[in-house]
């Protein structure tokens, strides 16, 4: 059996190719909501931040929070502006700002609020002790993954 790490921290190959797995499957369910909505999942996670922060914030608040590069960002951007979805406006020095319209606004209402129900019925079918351990360690896995990705290929040593 392949294991990953050494002595009581291992995980066992099979495990982490669960969790692999679980994570595909997860991110597959909202690729396939996003099909069904008719949007790409970088439009889909774009107007989904916008409408989490009250229909609208930083464009490149987009970025850190989504994961999604800059230059999809900005193209997933203009077809929306284009689509009279999201409007921009500038704001402090280089940040601009994001906003629905109110085209946006209905459109957002219509798509991306169901996916806000469906995580709230799952997360308020947990436990708060469920809900507290699940948040602890997705930002324990989070914050380990940072690090040991940092220690093998951002380490200034490999230069």
């Amino acid at each position: 059996m392949y294991e990953i790490g050494q002595g009581d921290e291992s995980m066992h190959y099979l495990q982490t190719r669960e969790y692999t797995h679980l994570a595909g499957e997860i991110n597959s369910l909202y690729h396939e909501a996003a099909v069904k909505m008719g949007i790409s999942d970088s439009v889909m996670n774009i107007l989904y931040v916008i409408s989490e922060k009250g229909d609208q914030c930083f464009q490149s608040e987009i970025s850190k929070l989504t994961g999604i590069s800059r230059q999809t960002i900005n193209s997933a951007i203009r077809k929306l502006e284009k689509d009279e979805i999201v409007y921009l406006q500038q704001g402090q020095g280089r940040n601009t700002i994001v906003c629905l319209t109110e085209k946006g606004r209905k459109f957002s209402a219509e798509k991306i609020s169901p996916l806000f129900e469906i995580e709230n019925k799952i997360w308020n079918e947990w436990t708060a002790e469920e809900q507290r351990q699940y948040l602890t360690l997705t930002k324990k896995y989070r914050d380990a993954l940072r690090k040991y990705l940092d220690m093998r290929f951002f380490s200034e040593d490999i230069l």
